[in-house]
């Protein structure tokens, strides 16, 4: 018989008990222990003064001097691998198409994807990861969008970018064997804030009627609310609020209270006039509880809106690796609504 040492005994007495524990509890519980297991192992990777760093550049930027943004932006532009059953084609150098070569039904709907990066960084290479994956589902093309970044082109010629793309998305949907009454807008972070404002000044200009709008931890406050995630995931969870500060500074210019920035502040009748939105939001993340009480406005109007929160996650799951449970938990949750 082999006789095995006390600690060995003890550890393996533990394992087993953490086992049965985690058996035992409810599913959406045992997501919650996973999602913040990988975002505590994505914080300990994450590179100590990062996010001092890059607030560094973007408010030097603001002044003037670029090269250390230019340096944040090379670093967050890198490909990522096409997943298998997804053909990808650059329509033109800032519109780059996704589509499934196996699709669930016909016709597609077409997410027009804005990227996140607080206005200033990421790119349409940025998201690659997360467009590739939602059209691999086969229930969606996306079309990702590469829009003009602040400071040096502040607000609102990024969301004029995101226009022209849409307009353009009804062609190409109806081009790819996609049906232009099926578009929706969608994004994460910023590139949630640009989505949220695409859809409303469609709606002002008149323009086609917009399926759905698909937001990640959309920023629809652009100053430090205050709020109760906002003190207490202020620092050292993905997102520092002094970098989200320089980061409204690039984009807003000092126009922080125009509707088409900070959306929440969108008058009720724009806001009764979005279509079905879903909200997926990171729970320890400076821009929970501002996406929170956006959703409660919204329902309070009758809009069609739900959020799903991720306990436990992060802020970038959506673009960086690491927090890969709930990358998949967003996908799949962006292919259903799509798919209705």
């Amino acid at each position: 018989m082999i006789r095995l040492p006390a600690p060995v005994i003890r550890n393996l007495e533990s394992l087993f008990l953490f086992s049965v524990l985690f058996a035992s509890c409810s599913s959406s519980d045992r997501d919650a222990a996973i999602f913040r297991r990988e975002a505590d192992e994505f914080l300990a990777a994450m590179p100590a003064g990062l996010q001092d760093a890059q607030a560094d550049a973007v408010l030097r930027a603001c002044e003037g001097d670029t090269e250390p943004l230019r340096a944040v932006r090379a670093s967050r532009n890198t490909e990522s691998p096409l997943p298998k059953g997804v053909e990808a084609e650059y329509i033109t150098p800032t519109l780059r198409l996704y589509v499934p070569t196996a699709a669930a039904r016909r016709p597609l709907p077409l997410l027009v994807y804005l990227h996140g990066g607080g206005w200033t960084f990421g790119s349409i290479r940025s998201c690659a990861r997360f467009c590739g994956a939602l059209a691999a589902t086969g229930e969606a093309m996306v079309l990702a969008v590469d829009y003009r970044l602040a400071p040096e082109h502040p607000y609102p010629l990024g969301l004029d970018d995101c226009m022209e793309a849409l307009a353009a998305a009804r062609r190409i949907a109806g081009e790819r064997g996609g049906d232009s009454a099926l578009v929706s807008v969608g994004g994460d972070s910023s590139g949630g804030n640009l989505a949220i404002a695409a859809v409303l000044r469609n709606a002002a200009e008149g323009g086609a009627p917009i399926k759905s709008l698909v937001l990640f931890y959309p920023v629809v406050t652009a100053r430090a609310d205050n709020s109760s995630s906002w003190e207490a995931y202020g620092s050292g969870f993905a997102l520092d609020g002094r970098l989200m500060e320089a980061f409204d500074r690039a984009y807003a210019s000092g126009r922080e209270d125009d509707p088409m920035i900070s959306v929440s502040l969108a008058s009720d009748e724009a806001l009764a006039a979005l279509p079905r939105t879903l909200l997926v939001a990171a729970e320890r993340d400076i821009l929970c509880s501002q996406g929170e009480e956006f959703v409660d406005r919204l329902v309070s109007l009758e809009v069609d809106a739900h959020r799903e929160l991720l306990r436990g996650s992060v802020h970038l799951f959506v673009t960086k690796e690491g927090q890969e449970h709930a990358f998949r938990r967003a996908v799949s949750l962006a292919a259903d609504l799509l798919a209705e």
